[in-house]
């Protein structure tokens, strides 16, 4: 399915490359490996090959779709829900989608809350996890250091609410 050298994201942790296929034996069975490095965090992830398709591993995605995202981040519709839990479980179902608009949505809209209102912890704790996916595909996408792709979110989402606020 993934070859060595190939750029994924694994939902819910982020992007890497995968640096090896390996196998394994664990609890007496063996079974093939893909290992994953993930530039953002300097981590090795081991992703079991027969388990990719339930976990939804996907290829990094091309400079259209970072184009299409940077236009969500900067254009998106914010968040009006006020109920918290509502808004916490609706994030969390997008994270786990994997899909980068929905991981872009969920970044805009809790720093543009965070902003404004201040978050929970929780909410800030998934913003932190959020903003940490979607900065590790844009770093493999763009070919970009994490510094610039932190700063280039920031930028994005921040200088669009001080135009329309």
């Amino acid at each position: 399915m993934f070859n060595v050298g190939d750029k994924v994201v694994y939902p819910m942790h982020g992007a890497g490359i995968i640096e090896a296929i390996e196998e394994k034996e664990i609890l007496g069975e063996s079974q093939k490996y893909y290992v994953m490095r993930m530039p953002v965090g300097d981590m090795k992830v081991m992703i079991p090959m027969a388990k990719v398709k339930n976990i939804g591993l996907r290829e990094v995605v091309d400079e259209d779709t970072i184009s299409e995202v940077i236009d969500r981040l900067a254009n998106g519709s914010p968040d009006s829900s006020n109920n918290w839990n509502r808004r916490y479980r609706a994030n969390l179902d997008k994270m786990k989608s994997g899909d980068i608009h929905d991981m872009a949505d969920v970044v805009r809209c809790l720093m543009l809350r965070e902003k404004e209102k201040g978050l929970s912890t929780g909410e800030r704790k998934m913003l932190d996890n959020a903003r940490q996916i979607l900065i590790s595909e844009l770093v493999l996408a763009k070919e970009m250091e994490e510094s610039q792709a932190f700063g280039l979110l920031d930028e994005i989402i921040f200088s669009e609410s001080k135009a329309s606020g």
